[in-house]
């Protein structure tokens, strides 16, 4: 008899989602992102925590794609920890980071 696994899911913090639960966010003061740079055509990365799911990670790759210029956003998702989202375009990274924060998310340098 053979036995199939169930899929494997992405595991979700303890407390729950960060994303389902919005009481539970925090907003922190805006910290520098890590290579910061408003040159044209750059893709700076930020480094972001409470990002437990895909879900999590959909609602700041929305609040990026609302911005103006912003041509790509990329989320390296780390469930658990501090996530990694690179934006592709000519975008102030204050109007970056004010929009992830606005999402409910933390930056951090």
């Amino acid at each position: 008899m053979t036995t199939t696994s169930p899929p494997r899911l992405l595991p979700m913090a303890s407390h729950g989602c960060s994303c389902c639960e919005p009481a539970s966010r925090t907003g922190t003061a805006s910290i520098p992102a890590a290579n910061d740079s408003s040159a044209g055509g750059s893709s700076p990365s930020y480094q972001v925590t409470g990002l437990t799911c895909g879900h999590c990670a959909k609602s700041v790759i929305q609040a990026l794609q609302a911005l103006p210029q912003v041509d790509d956003v990329q989320v390296d998702l780390a469930t658990g920890g501090v996530s990694t989202v690179t934006v592709t375009g000519v975008v102030p990274p204050e109007m970056v980071r004010r929009a992830i924060e606005e999402a409910g998310y933390a930056v951090l340098s």
